[in-house]
């Protein structure tokens, strides 16, 4: 008896020990490269340093009461909110009809489902070079359009640059978010469907009455992802518009790496960053508590 149970505990320390070794490797790595700079970040925030220099100067909240009234930050703001109007509700829609598509598909469906990802495994700079080069004014967009009267100024105009960045972000995500959309859609059983067929309901009802609630971790996972996207936009504006026209595609990201790393103020970088997170964060918080539902089959 005390054998088998000294044995159970020796066993119990095996089990624990081998735990330890397969999550220290992810713990460190969190340490390093996530806890550590933040941890490193938020000190900054309270000094005043060019990054060149050895000296830090401690400067209190005057960083923070800086970024609060710099009329970049308000503009990124603007701009971060617009960006969101129009790429969440697009990225959701155009993902689920995707699903829905693939969900159709019975023969290689895994094939057409990888096809989806390339956009998401595309090298930010490429495809934003590609498409810069696409809806130009003189791009192979516009020569389509032509054709039709039409030309359209997709980063000329400060009133649409941003929706254009916002179309290629959905194209570069559309794939990957399609795949969340349709693991939720295999999860449902098929017998709910079965018996509102039986019961007559039609196509559409079932959509709404089936579908769209047994989705929500579905919705909520992307609609996560698409607002901490929408604060951490960076690679698109930069490459194709830089910020303009008009500072109309000026983002958070943008305005952190410009202070920080060219007019070396990291000190005010750094409070720059930790106040966009704080907003992000609070998106986020706000979202779960309205959006996130409890469901049950």
């Amino acid at each position: 008896m005390k054998k088998s149970k000294t044995f159970k505990i020796q066993e119990r320390r095996i089990y624990r020990f081998v735990g330890c070794g397969l999550v220290a490797p992810y713990i460190i790595y969190t340490i390093i490269f996530w806890v550590y700079p933040f941890i490193w970040g938020l000190i900054i925030s309270f000094k005043k340093w060019n990054i060149i220099s050895p000296e830090k100067e401690f400067i209190g909240i005057s960083n923070y009461l800086k970024v609060i009234h710099d009329p970049l930050f308000w503009i990124s703001f603007k701009n971060t909110l617009f960006f969101m109007i129009v790429y969440v509700p697009m990225v959701i829609i155009c993902s689920l009809v995707v699903a829905l598509l693939l969900r159709r598909i019975k023969f290689l469906q895994a094939f057409f489902a990888s096809g989806y990802l390339m956009s998401y495994v595309s090298a930010g700079v490429a495809y934003s070079i590609v498409f810069n080069l696409l809806f130009s004014g003189d791009g192979l967009i516009n020569i389509w359009l032509s054709n039709l009267g039409i030309t359209i100024p997709w980063f000329s105009s400060p009133k649409i640059a941003m929706a254009s960045i916002a179309i290629i972000v959905v194209w570069k995500y559309l794939g990957y978010y399609s795949l969340i959309f349709l693991a939720g859609l295999q999860s449902i059983p098929t017998s709910l469907y079965e018996s509102a067929e039986i019961d007559g309901v039609s196509n559409w009802t079932q959509f709404w009455r089936i579908t769209v609630p047994l989705l929500n971790p579905a919705f909520m996972i992307i609609l996560i992802f698409a607002v901490m996207l929408s604060f951490n936009i960076f690679t698109e504006p930069y490459m194709i518009t830089g910020g303009g026209p008009l500072d109309s595609t000026q983002t958070f990201v943008m305005q952190i790496y410009h202070q920080t790393f060219t007019a070396l103020h990291a000190g005010y970088g750094s409070s720059f960053a930790i106040v966009v997170a704080i907003i992000s964060f609070s998106f986020v918080f706000v979202i779960r508590k309205t959006v996130e539902r409890d469901i049950s089959y």
